[in-house]
């Protein structure tokens, strides 16, 4: 399984960017996908997650400002961030774990156990003025 981020940068508060995450090796659909991200010095925060049968899930700080969604003929997934804040700052990750749903919560800890979650390298996301 590889996941590859992209579209990290920089942009102003207010802003917005969209995030890609290309998916191969993924034998079936039976995956639950997700971000998460991780500030410097801080803790791995999930940030949406969307499970087999489409369902979303956001943290209370993407709700109403970030879109996961994605797009199977393509086996990629997104998340359009808008508004962008200096407190989303951070590298970001694409995780997808298998089975059809999970806590968001759990994702980033899941998204390192062996033959159950995949992660990739992160994309960085820097918001200041």
């Amino acid at each position: 399984v590889q996941l590859v981020e992209s579209g990290g940068g920089s942009v102003q508060p207010g802003g917005s960017l969209r995030l890609s995450c290309a998916a191969s090796g993924l034998t079936d659909s039976n995956y639950c996908m997700g971000w998460f991200r991780q500030a410097p010095g801080k803790g791995r925060e999930g940030v949406a997650s969307i499970n087999s049968d489409g369902g979303t899930t956001y943290a209370d700080s993407a709700k109403g400002r970030f879109t996961i969604s994605q797009d199977n003929s393509k086996n990629t997934l997104y998340l359009q961030m808008n508004s962008l804040k200096p407190e989303d700052s951070a590298m970001y990750y694409c995780a997808a774990v298998r089975g059809r749903t999970w806590r968001l919560t759990d994702i980033p800890v899941l998204s390192d156990t062996p033959t159950l979650g995949y992660r990739g390298q992160g994309t960085k996301v820097t918001v200041s003025s």
